[in-house]
């Protein structure tokens, strides 16, 4: 482990306080992808916003997290992962804390999948290999670690570990093991393990089932619903993916769950690259319908206003941006064709990073497609969701090269 001071003599940010505009996990404070962001778009002068800076972070798939003025993201370089902190408006490196993890290309360029958490002063995530960290978001400074695969006989899932953390109350919640596992967040100490299982690829998502609270999660197999003080299966809904890849996070809709996944058919009816509505109704978990017009390998949909925006496709196949009827699963509209990318919502626009790095805002409205801006803001392949945060949106693609654009238009941001 290798550990670099802070770079800057005083802290002046307050850890503990939320900024209203900050995203300081995936998919954002509510788990949806959603952001309160008001008015934050502006005119582009001549189509393109402006760069505000560009760091390189090694190669990998997590996305960004901003937290009081801060952004952290993950990446893999000289077979070692480095959790960086930057900060937001000047993109100027604040610490970093890396340690050894092979690249592990496997069908794809390798690196970390998870996006760290911050919750409470402090940053979680877990590597590829299972090992589970806990920082100090102010310093960089470790305050735990557990190696939960090798301490928990946990399976190794295919391509990793990928879910980033969930954190609530004194816990911190993983999708490890057969349909997640919780650790206290102060100590690291288990609470409870589900079992040894491998696991999904999704992130847990905070629910209320059965009148009571819950986390779904997206596991190798399922789709579970699971109390989140015994690990227990409060419901199960059978999903079987091609190579176990149940990728994107259930996305809770109007209390009803969408699950999408990729890849083709597998031999069983109704399986395979599709998306579905479960109903949650009465405890039990019951597919409303069911279709193939938005299955996704790796992007997570967002649910607005009885409404669904999510991205076809898997890797570098060609794609759409759909909106779906969240009550019947029809299309309403569907864009001109891209490259895999992913997406986030604010302020009624879907934020949409394309797979070839073009940065496009579409309005979310059922009615029809229609583009309000559109301009290439990096290169490369980019799967990663964006992030808004005070009027900027940062991208990242593969390599690791981390973009910060001024998306209200005017070259500077307050």
């Amino acid at each position: 482990m290798v550990l670099s001071l802070p770079r800057i003599p005083t802290l002046m940010l307050a850890f503990g306080l939320a900024v209203a505009d900050d995203w300081p996990m995936f998919r954002g404070p509510n788990h949806d992808g959603v952001s309160a962001e008001k008015n934050w778009l502006g005119p582009w002068p001549g189509g393109q916003p402006k760069t505000l800076w560009k760091k390189s972070v090694g190669t990998g798939y997590s996305s960004m997290t901003v937290a009081a003025g801060r952004v952290y993201t993950l990446g893999n370089a000289a077979n070692a992962d480095t959790l960086y902190c930057f900060d937001a408006g000047s993109g100027s490196e604040i610490w970093t804390f890396a340690y050894p993890q092979k690249l592990d290309p496997k069908y794809y360029e390798g690196g970390p999948s998870a996006t760290p958490t911050v919750s409470g002063g402090q940053v979680y995530w877990i590597s590829k290999q299972g090992e589970v960290f806990c920082l100090d978001a102010a310093s960089g400074r470790e305050i735990w670690r557990r190696h939960a695969k090798r301490e928990f006989g946990l399976s190794d899932p295919e391509w990793g570990f990928a879910g980033s953390a969930l954190v609530e109350g004194e816990v911190a919640y993983f999708n490890a093991g057969s349909h997640g596992i919780a650790l206290n967040r102060r100590t690291g100490d288990k609470v409870w393990v589900s079992g040894t299982a491998a696991s999904g690829y999704s992130s847990m998502v905070p629910m209320t089932f059965a009148g009571r609270r819950a986390l779904a999660v997206f596991a190798a197999k399922h789709l579970v619903v699971v109390d989140p003080g015994s690990g227990s299966a409060l419901g199960q809904f059978p999903w079987e993916t091609m190579y176990d890849v149940n990728a994107p996070d259930p996305v809770l809709a109007g209390g009803d769950l969408l699950i999408t996944s990729g890849y083709k058919f597998l031999d069983k009816p109704g399986t395979g690259a599709s998306v579905a509505l479960i109903r949650t109704a009465a405890g039990r978990l019951e597919k409303a319908w069911q279709t193939r017009e938005l299955a996704s390998q790796l992007s997570t949909p967002v649910y607005l206003d009885g409404h669904i925006y999510g991205v076809t496709g898997n890797g570098d196949e060609p794609s759409f941006l759909r909106c779906l009827d969240a009550k019947t699963g029809e299309v309403r509209w569907s864009s001109p064709q891209a490259s895999m990318g992913n997406l986030m919502v604010a302020d009624g626009k879907v934020i949409w990073i394309a797979g070839n790095g073009e940065l496009i805002v579409v309005a979310a409205r059922p009615d029809s497609y229609r583009e309000l801006a559109r301009a290439q803001v990096t290169g490369g392949k980019v799967w990663s969701a964006p992030v808004l945060s005070n009027g900027r949106v940062y991208v990242r693609n593969v390599k690791g090269e981390v973009t910060c654009v001024d998306v209200k238009g005017s070259g500077s941001v307050n």
